[in-house]
């Protein structure tokens, strides 16, 4: 069975939909979106069911397209695109992986922890600060930068509370996320093995995955915390 594939109407609606976000346009064309939106989740439950090949995915969730305008400038009603989240079994996995479908050569995937909470991320500074070794392999590896790139994410302008801003690993230790991105042009969103594509790069981000879920499930001694 083929893998089910976004079409080129998808990429020409939300270009529509940039130049006419008001919910008059919106509503007189929300039929088609729902369409869309269908396709989007068949697409999602296919990556879903790929990655849970060597996975474990409790969820995913196409995100919906109404935009939360209470603390924007930006008043327009709408995203100009359609993504989702696929969510790791927790507490024993960690990290997310995302999928974002935008015209204009804006598609993207991206894999990491965008917003760890206080514990975890002094757990990894902890980790970087004893031994940073095992990491650095992992993201400094050829194939892996070859398909995800560069670590990615904010970071502190200077060391953090209780950490030597000479510390060898001080580049690490500064980081607020951990994040990696891979971009897509509008014509590999639409070719039939896309939704493949996007598997083969998420599985290729498990061994970053596996490190950081080992870290933050155990302590500094190996022990495990779970």
């Amino acid at each position: 069975m083929s893998s089910p594939k976004f079409s080129k109407d998808v990429l020409e609606f939300f270009k529509r939909l940039e130049k006419n976000n008001d919910r008059d346009w919106f509503n007189a064309h929300k039929a088609e979106y729902k369409s869309y939106e269908t396709l989007a989740k068949e697409v999602f439950k296919y990556i879903s069911d790929g990655l849970n090949k060597q996975d474990l995915i409790d969820t995913f969730k196409v995100l919906r397209i109404y935009r939360d305008v209470r603390f924007s400038k930006n008043k327009l009603p709408y995203k100009i695109h359609i993504s989702g989240s696929f969510h790791r079994k927790k507490p024993e996995l960690r990290g997310g992986y995302y999928l974002h479908i935008q015209p204009g050569n804006q598609s993207f995937l991206a894999a990491g922890f965008w917003d760890p909470n206080k514990e975890d991320l002094l757990r990894l500074r902890r980790e970087f600060e004893q031994d940073d070794q095992d990491i650095r392999e992992i993201i400094h590896n050829t194939s892996f930068k070859s398909i995800w790139g560069e670590l990615e994410g904010d970071e502190l302008k200077t060391a953090p509370r209780d950490f030597d801003k000479e510390h060898a690993a001080i580049d690490l230790i500064r980081k607020k996320q951990f994040v990696f991105t891979k971009r897509f042009s509008d014509k590999e969103i639409i070719e039939s093995n896309f939704a493949d594509e996007v598997v083969v790069s998420f599985q290729a981000i498990r061994p970053f995955f596996d490190y950081m879920s080992a870290v933050l499930t155990t302590n500094l001694n190996g022990e495990s915390i779970i």
